[in-house]
């Protein structure tokens, strides 16, 4: 549905971000992440008892180049 829109300030958008006026069919902002995280690092709760002892990440990543976000619609 058109519309009339004034003035639009955009300080900054992120890398994967999407700043939109007007009609649009399809919006597919694309991002590629790789996370590490050691043990217990994602855990969310009231009143968690976690006990990891030792624990280490393994970041070696021998590939390289990792699976893209190609057709992905």
């Amino acid at each position: 549905m058109p519309a009339i829109v004034g003035v639009a300030q955009v300080v900054s958008i992120g890398s994967s971000g999407v700043f939109h006026i007007g009609d649009v069919y399809k919006i597919m902002p694309l991002a590629n992440v790789k996370t590490f995280s050691g043990s217990g690092s994602f855990n969310t709760g009231d009143g968690l008892s976690i006990y990891n002892q030792q624990s280490s990440t393994n970041t070696y990543d021998s590939d390289g180049i990792d699976q893209g976000n190609f057709f992905n619609a």
